[in-house]
């Protein structure tokens, strides 16, 4: 059976709803969405509630981002209140936003700056420091093994390595080759992120790579139960999809948990969820319609019923 599946940090779609119900179909870990160095040092109000941790969601880890080790250092520190399991460095996000600030996979750029920042960070918290990061930021650059070693030198325990490129973002297929010399250049564990949307995809990444775990990202929007399934195939066991009535009960607790977190101004964020949960179902276009409407509670219930029945 695997033991490391992991949540992968997803910004705008893994709050804590999302990642209590992950967790509840089987995901061993979960990661926050990144949140910004900068922003926690400078007391940001929003920062906060992004990473807070609940006890339905453990073990989690807190996901930060930014570029200047001592900025680092001093949020992973201050971000212990949150008690969280492992503090991560986003080192492979794609996002133009990030890139152009040096932030994100534009760190891979640099090895050793790459290095001090997992250095200064892990010298200033007492939980494990992991990296997520990807095949890479230029085109021709390939050096994530590189990116990887430094990682490792600077203290990192964990390495998340996400097999597209920058220029990918997300589309296309990931490089599973790139995944396994990362696995092959460091004496870390190594966890394998990209194109993992069912059972038989983790074992063939996994045996492909020799990775020792497993990231979802995608693949678990608006279908959590993939951890369920993965859960099944590892053990050899018949994977029996949810009904539609356990889609229902899934997509209220969630509902009731975001507005819990947010108030009901939290519905119109929670209407992205409920959006890819409907995908494929008859219809789907009018009720994706629908769904562009739904502004609070009520609107929200009696779309989830309208969706997947009474």
């Amino acid at each position: 059976m695997y033991h490391n599946v992991f949540l992968a940090p997803m910004a705008g779609i893994t709050d804590h709803a999302f990642r209590a119900i992950c967790m509840e179909y089987g995901a061993d870990h979960c990661v926050t969405e990144l949140i910004s160095a900068k922003a926690v040092v400078y007391g940001d109000k929003k920062t906060e509630s992004l990473a807070r941790l609940y006890p339905d969601e453990r073990p989690a880890a807190i996901q930060i981002f930014g570029s200047e080790p001592e900025i680092m250092a001093r949020a992973a520190y201050r971000l212990l209140r949150f008690s969280p399991e492992f503090i991560d460095i986003n080192m492979g996000c794609p996002m133009p936003k990030l890139v152009q600030n040096g932030e994100g996979c534009a760190l891979m750029r640099s090895p050793a700056l790459c290095e001090r920042i997992v250095k200064a960070v892990s010298s200033a918290v007492n939980v494990p420091v992991t990296c997520k990061i990807r095949r890479e930021c230029d085109e021709g650059a390939d050096n994530a093994p590189e990116v990887a070693r430094a990682c490792e030198s600077g203290g990192a325990g964990m390495i998340f390595v996400h097999g597209r490129t920058r220029a990918q973002l997300y589309s296309g297929r990931a490089d599973r080759g790139c995944i396994r010399r990362v696995k092959e250049a460091v004496g870390i564990p190594v966890i394998a992120n990209g194109d993992v949307r069912c059972g038989a995809d983790c074992a063939d990444i996994l045996r492909e790579t020799g990775a020792d775990g497993v990231m979802v990202g995608r693949g678990a929007y608006g279908s959590p139960w993939v951890f369920a399934e993965i859960k099944a195939f590892s053990e050899g066991r018949d994977y029996v999809p949810p009904t539609n009535a356990e889609k229902r009960g899934l997509l209220l607790r969630q509902l009731e948990t975001v507005i819990a977190d947010k108030g009901e101004r939290g519905v119109a964020e929670f209407r992205h969820h409920l959006l890819q949960y409907c995908k494929g179902f008859p219809g789907s276009a009018a009720l994706r319609a629908d769904i562009a409407s739904v502004k609070d509670r009520a609107s929200a219930r009696e779309a989830i019923f309208r969706v997947f029945g009474e």
